[in-house]
């Protein structure tokens, strides 16, 4: 009697370890809060590994420093092939063409795949009018497309839904209904001359699906959280389960925040890993509003992993 209790416990353990919410396990490579030897900065970038591809998102500021938090996290980053890039801003594109260098040789494919938003190339200026493109940390974004285009960079410009892969959808620009664009003051773009806001609208997002409801992973947010989350459930009527990513509410007003964490509430947010432009305050006030248990509330940092059945797993700084 008792070996057939043992064999019925072995079956369930083997049973539920064998269940998963998701096809990727997702790792950050790239945010403000580093652990024990990793680069921490302003800026974020995710690794999306299953069994079939690995996929990253964003690829941070600094051109070093993906290659060296993957390394101290003992990652593959050879088997990157497709590459998403949320927005033109340089503390998530930075490291793009570094990463080409450094893989091409090993693997012809890597990182050549790479995916925007309509409008990711549009020129930007100061307020001066002088060249401010800040993309992959050139200011002439016509340099930074050669020299991608001289490494075998393919862009794939996408101006609508998109999917990326089973279960895996861009979000494409995202429409601006519940909330005002997050823009980032000091860029603008040039009609019929004159210099108006940039409304970033090259912001885009991945939605992943599980069987609990979308992930929803964002880079910086600008096109505004609650705006992204509309746009997924538009796609299929599914809850927003998890976010994790830069959702742009560090410098947020306390009214914003929670108009935000209510509306996330009855979108269905059950888990948040908000890292770099969310702000600490923010991702907590959001948990309190949204009654996000401490079990799935992270900042985010290098190493911090959401597993295939969607449970934290916090590197050391956490």
């Amino acid at each position: 009697m008792i070996q057939n209790f043992w064999k019925y416990i072995l079956i369930i353990f083997l049973f539920s370890s064998n269940l998963k919410s998701t096809e990727y396990e997702i790792t950050i490579l790239a945010t403000n809060i580093a652990n024990f030897g990793g680069i921490g900065e302003w800026s974020f970038s995710a690794l999306l590994e299953s069994e079939e591809e690995s996929i990253l998102f964003d690829t941070g500021f600094d051109e070093n420093t993906v290659l060296h938090n993957a390394n101290l996290l003992k990652k593959d980053l050879s088997k990157v092939e497709k590459v998403i890039l949320s927005h033109f801003h340089g503390d998530h594109t930075g490291g793009l063409i570094k990463l080409r260098k450094t893989y091409m040789n090993s693997n012809p494919k890597s990182f050549s795949d790479v995916y925007v938003a309509e409008g990711f190339f549009d020129q930007r200026f100061d307020e001066h009018g002088a060249l401010r493109g800040f993309i992959g940390g050139f200011n002439k974004v016509s340099d930074f497309k050669e020299k991608a285009d001289n490494l075998g960079i393919n862009f794939i410009v996408i101006d609508e839904t998109y999917e990326l892969a089973p279960n895996l959808v861009l979000s494409g620009p995202v429409e601006r209904i519940f909330e005002r664009v997050v823009v980032s003051p000091g860029f603008y773009l040039k009609e019929n001359g004159v210099l108006v806001d940039d409304l970033l609208k090259d912001d885009q997002s991945l939605g992943i699906k599980t069987d609990k409801g979308w992930y929803m992973m964002s880079g910086c947010g600008h096109a505004g959280m609650m705006n992204t989350a509309h746009k997924f459930q538009q796609i299929e009527n599914k809850d927003i389960y998890g976010a994790i990513g830069g959702f742009h509410l560090f410098r947020s007003t306390e009214v914003e925040i929670s108009k935000t964490a209510k509306s996330l509430k009855k979108f269905g947010l059950k888990q948040l890993v908000g890292g770099h432009c969310t702000g600490i305050h923010a991702a907590r006030t959001i948990a309190d509003i949204a009654s996000i248990s401490k079990d799935n509330l992270s900042h985010g940092a290098i190493g911090t992993v959401v597993t295939k059945d969607l449970k934290i797993f916090r590197s050391s700084v956490e």
